[in-house]
C-alpha cells in the first residue's frame, strides 16, 4: 500500500471516523479503520480529510490511530455458495463466522463471502476457441436441487476462450482463459465480484406484464405486483409487515428469494431462519432454504452497515437475474435504512431536510427502487430476467406522511396500505382495501390460460370491489338509522360484502391449507361468491325474504372454501350447485 493511501484518525463521532493523511483516496473505497482493522467506507472527502462510515462499532478507538485504503469499493463477491448463506450487511458468513469464533463476533472479523475450500462441479456449455463477451454463459455449477447456477464471462472481458474444461474447482480456481485480440488474457473463476453501489448493466427494459403470483388472495386478486415490478408495505407498529414480508417471501413464484432484514428485531430474522428450512416450496417440495438467500442486519447490529445490507442484497439479486431468473427481494424495512442514513448524516453535520432527514433522501431511495425490472440480459444464450422488490416501511405512529413513505409512494407502483384498525380486529393480512392500489391490475388477464376465465376474473374483482365500496358507504347509514332502512338489496350487498372480507381476503398464515392459494383457487372462490350474491339478487325479486337467504346452510360451506385443499378444487364449484338446490326450494 502506498504511502498516500495510509492516514490515521483525527476525530471519532459514533460510526463516523475523520482521518487526515488521505491524499489519493476516492469516494467510497473501503477502508481498514484502526488496530482492529474495523471496515469502513469514505463517504466524504475535503482535502486530505476523509469521513468514513464505519460498520462495525467504533468504542475504543482513538486519535492516532492507522486507516489503511484497500483501493477498492465495497463489494459482494458472486458466485456457487450463495443460496443457502446468510450474510450481515457487507457479505460476512454468519453460519461461518458462529463455527470459526463463537456466538459472539469479533470486531475486525475478515471472512469471504463464498467458501474458498468447497469445490463445484463445473460442466461448460462452450467450445474452446469461442468467441465471449461480456455476460456470455461459459458453463453450469449444479447448486442444489433448484437452482443451476450458470457462469458468466465478467463485465469488462471479451475475446477468445481457451482452456475450458470440466472439472471440480473452487470459486477461486481458473477454469478457463479468455484472450483478447491485443493478446491480452483474462482468467475465468466461478467466481466475481462487483461493486455494491452500481448496477448491473442490461440490453433492455421490457414491460412488467407477468403477475408475480404470490399465493395471497388480497394481493393476487385485487392489488398484484408484477414481475419486475416494485411495491411498499407501509403500516404501524404490529399490523403484521414482517408476516406480509414472510408470506411473501415462502410462497412468492420466483426462482430465487433474497430477504433483507434491515434493522428489524432479532426475533423476526430468527422466525425466517427457523422457519425456511422447514417449509417446502408448493412447486418443488423442497425446503424453501433451497433458493433463498438471506441477508441479516438486524437493530443490535451497527447501524452503518444497514445501508450496506440494502445494497449488497440487490446486488446479489441482479447477479441471480442476469442467469435468467425471476428473483424477488423483500428489504424489511426501508424505513431503519433511511434512519441509518439520517445518523450518518448528522454526524457529516450536513444541512438536514424534512423531518431531520438528508436532502438526498429521495434520490437514494429511487435508486434503489430503480433497480429492479423485467430486463433482458446481456449475453449469450438471450435470456429474460425479472427483479420485482417489496419494501417494508414503518412509518412512526403509522403515520403516512412520513418522509420515507412519501418518498417511496413516488417510485413504486403498488402500495399495500396495512392499517391498525384492521389488525386490531384480528383481520390478517391487514391491507385496506379501500386505500391500496396497483398499477399492474390490467395483467391480471395473463395469469389465465383460457381467455373466457380470465375475462370473468377481471369482471369479478370489479364486481367484488364495487360492493367493499358500497358496504364502506352503507355501513354510515346503518350507523345513522339502523338496518331497518337499508332495501333488501342493499342488505344482500352488506353480506356478501362481509363474506368476501372474512372469507376471502382474510387468510391465515399459519394454517397449511389457507397459507397459501393457487390462483385457479382463488376465481373459483371469488366466482362462488359472487354467484351467490347474483342469485340471492333474483330471489329477492321473486319475492324471498332476505332472512331465509341468510339461514342457508350454504353460506358456511361458502366460508369453509378457503379451507378446501387445492387438489379438491373441484368441491368448490360444487358448492354453486348447492346455492342453486337451496336457493330454488326458498322460492319454492
Amino acid at each position: 500500500m502506498s504511502e498516500t493511501r495510509q492516514g490515521r484518525v483525527v476525530k471519532v463521532a459514533g460510526p463516523v471516523v475523520i482521518a487526515d493523511g488521505m491524499t489519493g483516496a476516492r469516494m467510497y473505497d473501503v477502508v481498514r479503520v484502526g488496530k482492529l482493522n474495523l471496515i469502513g467506507e469514505i463517504v466524504e472527502l475535503n482535502g486530505d480529510l476523509a469521513s468514513i462510515q464505519v460498520y462495525e462499532e467504533t468504542v475504543g478507538i482513538g486519535p492516532g490511530e492507522p486507516v489503511v485504503d484497500t483501493e477498492e469499493p465495497l463489494s459482494v463477491e458472486l458466485g456457487p455458495g450463495l443460496i443457502e448463506s446468510i450474510y450481515d450487511g457487507i457479505q460476512r458468513p454468519l453460519d461461518s463466522l458462529v463455527e470459526a469464533e463463537g456466538e459472539f463476533m469479533s470486531r475486525g472479523s475478515a471472512m469471504p463471502g463464498l467458501n474458498r475450500e468447497k469445490r463445484w462441479l463445473f460442466k461448460p456449455t462452450i467450445e474452446n476457441g469461442a468467441e465471449v463477451s461480456v455476460g456470455d454463459i461459459v458453463g453450469e455449477v449444479k447448486e442444489g436441487p433448484l437452482l443451476v447456477h450458470k457462469i458468466m464471462v465478467p463485465f469488462g472481458v471479451s475475446g477468445k476462450v481457451e482452456n475450458l474444461k470440466e472439472g471440480e474447482y473452487t470459486v477461486v480456481e481458473t477454469i478457463g482463459v479468455v484472450k483478447a485480440a491485443d493478446g491480452n488474457e483474462t482468467k475465468l473463476k466461478l467466481m466475481q465480484k462487483w461493486p455494491v453501489r452500481n448496477s448491473r448493466a442490461v440490453i433492455n427494459r421490457l414491460a412488467p406484464n407477468q403477475l408475480l403470483l404470490t399465493g395471497q388472495r388480497v394481493i393476487d386478486t385485487f392489488f398484484p405486483i408484477a414481475k419486475g415490478g416494485t411495491a411498499c408495505v407501509p403500516g404501524p407498529f404490529g399490523t403484521g409487515k414482517t408476516v406480509v414480508q414472510h408470506q411473501l417471501a415462502k410462497w412468492v413464484d420466483a426462482d430465487v428469494v433474497v430477504y433483507v432484514g434491515c434493522g428489524e428485531r432479532g426475533n423476526e430474522m430468527t422466525g425466517v431462519l427457523t422457519e425456511f428450512p422447514e417449509l417446502r416450496d408448493p412447486r418443488s417440495g423442497e425446503p424453501l432454504m433451497k433458493r433463498s438467500v438471506l441477508i441479516a442486519n438486524t437493530s443490535n447490529m451497527p447501524v452503518a452497515a444497514r445501508e450496506a445490507s440494502v445494497y449488497t442484497g440487490i446486488t446479489i439479486a441482479e447477479y441471480f437475474r442476469d442467469m435468467g431468473y425471476v428473483v424477488a427481494l423483500m428489504a424489511d424495512s426501508t424505513s431503519r435504512w433511511a434512519e441509518a442514513m439520517r445518523e450518518i448524516s448528522t454526524r457529516l453535520e450536513e444541512m438536514p431536510a424534512e423531518e431531520g432527514y438528508p436532502a438526498y433522501l429521495g434520490a437514494r431511495i429511487a435508486a434503489f427502487y430503480e433497480r429492479a425490472g423485467r430486463v433482458d440480459c446481456c449475453g449469450k444464450p438471450k435470456r429474460e430476467g425479472a427483479l420485482s422488490i417489496i419494501g417494508a416501511v414503518s412509518p412512526p405512529g403509522g403515520d403516512l406522511s412520513d418522509s420515507v413513505v412519501q418518498a417511496t409512494l413516488h417510485v413504486v407502483k403498488v402500495f399495500w396500505s396495512l392499517m391498525a384498525k384492521l389488525a386490531q380486529q384480528r383481520h390478517f393480512p391487514a391491507i385496506d382495501w379501500l386505500t391500496s392500489y396497483s398499477f399492474y391490475k390490467q395483467y391480471l388477464p395473463n395469469c389465465f390460460k383460457d381467455k373466457a376465465q380470465a375475462e370473468k376474473m377481471t369482471a369479478l374483482t370489479v364486481e367484488a370491489m364495487g360492493l367493499l365500496e358500497q358496504e364502506s358507504q352503507l355501513l354510515e347509514i346503518v350507523r345513522l338509522v339502523g338496518a331497518e332502512a337499508l332495501s333488501p338489496a342493499d342488505r344482500v350487498a352488506l353480506e356478501t360484502s362481509r363474506t368476501i372480507r372474512e372469507d376471502y381476503l382474510h387468510q391465515n398464515a399459519f394454517h397449511k391449507v389457507d397459507t397459501y392459494t393457487s390462483m385457479e383457487k382463488q376465481f373459483e372462490m371469488l366466482e362462488t361468491i359472487m354467484y351467490f350474491h347474483r342469485q340471492s339478487l333474483a330471489a329477492i325479486d321473486k319475492g324471498v325474504s332476505t332472512n331465509d337467504i341468510f339461514k342457508l346452510t350454504v353460506r358456511e360451506e361458502i366460508a369453509r372454501a378457503k379451507y378446501i385443499p387445492q387438489e379438491e378444487i373441484e368441491k368448490i364449484v360444487k358448492i354453486r350447485e348447492t346455492i342453486d338446490e337451496q336457493i330454488t326450494k326458498c322460492k319454492s
